[in-house]
């Protein structure tokens, strides 16, 4: 498919041209590779060229794992510092790798750079595996020279991702299980227990106490309509998930997070500390600050934190301060926004995002440790309440009767 786009070039020089791609998602990459960002994009009619049909090959490929990009970007690091070529070093990786996928990509990035393609435009091709931070600081790391040394950094930095994401399930694994337990057994008693002692109940003629009354009434409404009550929470789901991924659905959930006052807090903390460690190694490969911030700014997944520093891509452009723009933001913290003025005084922003990278990962493992310690205990008291008055519930009536016969 054929694209006109306008792009920016420079400060105040302005593109405009065609562009051959599969999707306005791949032409805005190969735009972004150029150096360019992108204003206005329209597609045109027909034009599916050689590039569309690439990529749409390579969409069909299965994806492969996170894990096994990292391995393999560790794995190419350690080969070119050693000194081994790098078709060489693709060649080894693919024979000794185990996911089959990564077999099958790598084998066509091969291809492509034996027939004297560079790595970074071959890469491009599998945006699903291949980030637009991966692929900028792969060509950083070619035009200087230090592929080798950038290749490592990506793997740091995405092994401390994915550890991040491990402590993240790791914390949150015991009270999802201890959700799941208790709501099955209050099912349970509700749908196999209750139903035979309601019955007992209903032939003994006497009026029931309210508390045996509303457990015996939800339990019937479960029997007569849990089969529609589970497909209508399965399509509400399924609308919410659909609104979730709408721009206003993501704006609408990014508030809410950050209007909970225990999840604020971890919200921040998490989605900077991911924005400073990108930012710190894109600016360490060589980039340049503006180039940097364009490609960091999709990392962030709160849009309303993310337009706020978006504005201070605005002031960049006319030359203002990066931190000085932040400060002017209400939730970004001021001891970012100094700390960053300190380190563009200085010559040393990369050092400061650095520093407050490592502030706020600390900061969001302690957070994520007191949220994952405060919701098991708030579960179990729940389970217990709602188990609890189950049981009490209908031994009421056991207890009337023993009244009565006294």
């Amino acid at each position: 498919m054929i694209f006109s786009y306008r792009a920016k070039s420079g400060p105040s020089e302005v593109a405009e041209g065609r562009i051959d791609a599969g999707s306005e998602k791949e032409a805005i990459e190969k735009l972004s590779q150029r150096g360019l960002i992108p204003l206005k994009l329209i597609p045109q009619e027909g034009g599916q060229g050689a590039a569309a049909e690439g990529t749409a090959s390579s969409g069909a490929m299965a994806r492969p794992g996170s894990r096994a990009v990292t391995l393999f970007t560790r794995q190419l690091a350690s080969l070119l510092k050693a000194g081994v070529p790098i078709l060489k070093a693709l060649r080894i990786i693919v024979e000794q790798s185990d996911d089959r996928a990564l077999k099958g990509m790598l084998k066509t990035v091969y291809k492509e750079i034996e027939q004297g393609a560079v790595m970074s435009a071959s890469l491009s091709r599998y945006p699903a595996s291949f980030s637009p931070l991966y692929i900028a600081m792969v060509r950083a790391g070619e035009d200087s020279g230090q592929l080798p040394q950038v290749l490592f950094k990506i793997a740091q930095y995405r092994i401390r991702e994915e550890e991040m994401l491990s402590r993240f399930r790791a914390a949150m694994a015991y009270p999802v299980l201890m959700a799941v337990v208790g709501a099955g057994t209050v099912i349970f008693m509700l749908t196999f227990v209750l139903p035979r002692l309601s019955k007992l109940y209903s032939d003994m003629g006497q009026t029931l106490p309210l508390p045996t009354r509303i457990v015996i009434g939800v339990s019937g409404a479960l029997q007569h309509w849990g089969l529609l009550m589970l497909i209508a929470a399965g399509g509400l789901a399924f609308l919410l998930a659909r609104f979730l991924r709408t721009q206003q659905g993501k704006l609408a959930w990014s508030g809410f997070l950050l209007a909970v006052p225990l999840v604020r807090g971890f919200v921040v903390k998490m989605e900077l500390a991911r924005f400073s460690r990108t930012m710190e190694l894109l600016l360490r490969s060589g980039i340049n600050i503006l180039r940097a911030l364009y490609i960091t700014l999709p990392v962030m997944g709160n849009e309303i934190l993310k337009a706020e520093v978006t504005k201070s891509y605005a002031d960049l452009e006319q030359g203002g301060s990066f931190g000085q723009s932040l400060r002017n933001s209400a939730r970004i913290p001021l001891f970012m926004s100094n700390l960053l003025i300190v380190g563009e005084e200085s010559g040393k922003l990369d050092d400061s995002l650095a520093e407050l990278a490592e502030c706020y990962e600390r900061d969001t493992d302690e957070t994520l440790k007191a949220i994952g310690g405060l919701l098991e205990p708030v579960l179990i008291l729940f389970m217990g309440l709602a188990v609890g008055f189950i049981v009490v519930a209908m031994l009421l009536p056991v207890f009337d009767m023993n009244a009565m016969v006294r």
